[in-house]
């Protein structure tokens, strides 16, 4: 797959974050619970996933290869999923959807910047480089301006 076709495919994520954020965020107002509409999408969510794993035919990793995994690793992302989705469903109602996911943007960016820094969670490196700073910079700034 090419590289420019990869990078649609990340801004396409980017356009279903909010779709998904909008729709759910809705869904928790009508339950009056973003602990319920997140219950509701997660759980959805794995069933489409175990159907998607089902249909593709992907071999099922050996029972070596699972005791192999950190025990951690099972439970980590789901839990930081779980915390994200559900604050995301609760803030959307309340500060709105742009505001939302820019100041999520902002701290995803930040992040996701030192985290490939250093290699964080076994990823390759990215090294920090003054371009990229500015550019962050600039796009933070973009984001408080047009927010504040």
């Amino acid at each position: 797959m090419s590289y420019a076709l990869l990078l649609l495919l990340a801004f396409m994520v980017g356009i279903m974050v909010v779709i998904q954020g909008g729709l759910n965020s809705r869904l928790g107002m009508h339950l009056e619970s973003p602990l319920l509409a997140t219950a509701a999408a997660l759980s959805l969510s794995a069933t489409f996933t175990v159907i998607a794993v089902l249909v593709t035919g992907r071999q099922l990793p050996s029972i070596q290869v699972l005791k192999e995994i950190p025990i951690h690793l099972w439970f980590t992302g789901a839990v930081f999923s779980f915390i994200a989705v559900t604050l995301f469903y609760y803030l959307i109602p309340k500060i709105g959807i742009s505001t939302a996911v820019s100041f999520g943007l902002c701290g995803q960016i930040i992040f996701s910047m030192i985290a490939a820094n250093y290699g964080w969670f076994g990823l390759p490196v990215e090294p920090m480089a003054l371009k990229k700073i500015i550019g962050v910079t600039a796009m933070i700034t973009g984001i408080f301006l047009i927010k504040l």
